[in-house]
């Protein structure tokens, strides 16, 4: 677990105060580097990651834009996740302006492979948005209006593969 050192000045009680950072990396927990789930929520599993990713998707934004396009981000919260999805290489800014500097950020390669995963996500939460009391409308086919689903494929053959082909992959 991550653990910082603050220093009190005139404070009475120890000179050194040790907390623990909310934002702690899966990395730093023992056992973290065999769960991939832990490794990606780790970068991405925050509330406001996903989002801002979600709003890169369509290309890149300023930072006035990006507050904007993601509702109710502070921006202290905003600037914070930038810097942390640029240190991980999801993002990258450019400066537009020298002064005051500003930025536009887009979306790395790294960052753009989450679009799959980011919109299953905001899918799945479409889907139950009854129990989150909310109304949003899932993906749909064009051709005949069903809600799409996805499923695991194999690119060489088009096979679709089932949970117990899965399973088979995972243990080889």
């Amino acid at each position: 677990m991550t653990t910082y050192r603050v220093s009190r000045r005139g404070a009475s009680g120890p000179a050194n105060v040790a907390y623990h950072s909310p934002m702690a990396r899966a990395h730093d927990r023992p056992g973290a580097a065999a769960n991939p789930l832990a490794a990606a929520l780790d970068r991405v599993g925050d509330r406001w990651s996903p989002q801002l990713v979600a709003a890169l998707l369509g290309g890149p934004l300023r930072y006035g834009e990006l507050r904007a396009a993601v509702a109710g981000i502070a921006p202290n919260i905003l600037a914070a996740r930038l810097r942390r999805l640029e240190a991980d290489g999801l993002v990258t800014s450019t400066a537009y302006a020298e002064r005051p500097p500003r930025f536009e950020y887009r979306l790395t390669l790294e960052g753009r492979a989450l679009g799959g995963a980011i919109r299953l996500l905001a899918d799945w939460g479409a889907l139950h948005a009854d129990a989150a009391g909310g109304d949003h409308e899932v993906l749909r086919h064009a051709a005949c209006g069903t809600p799409l689903e996805a499923r695991w494929y194999c690119p060489t053959c088009g096979g679709v593969a089932g949970d117990d082909a899965l399973d088979e992959a995972r243990s080889v």
